[in-house]
């Protein structure tokens, strides 16, 4: 069921574009490349364990969950409803 102005299926085509929208945005945050072998914020090693599992990874676990905390998501308001545009 669509209202106004979409057409049927509007709001599940909207729900897909916001789920691939955070798939996406999750995958650029990932790291790539060569890892390193001590921490980039506290100089600790990091285990050979996480550097395998984790390709790229620059922090240890416990730099790493700071980090994580510290995200901030912006989202498109894909909705466009008059409530949401007036706050």
């Amino acid at each position: 069921m669509a209202g106004g102005w979409t057409r049927d299926g509007a709001v599940l085509d909207q729900i897909h574009d916001t789920v691939v929208d955070g798939v996406l945005n999750a995958r650029a945050r990932m790291p790539t490349g060569p890892g390193r072998e001590f921490c980039l914020e506290c100089g600790d090693a990091i285990p050979e364990a996480r550097r395998r599992a984790m390709s790229g990874t620059v922090t240890c676990v416990s730099c790493q969950s700071g980090r994580d905390g510290r995200i901030v998501t912006g989202g498109i308001n894909r909705r466009g409803s008059k409530d949401s545009q007036l706050r």
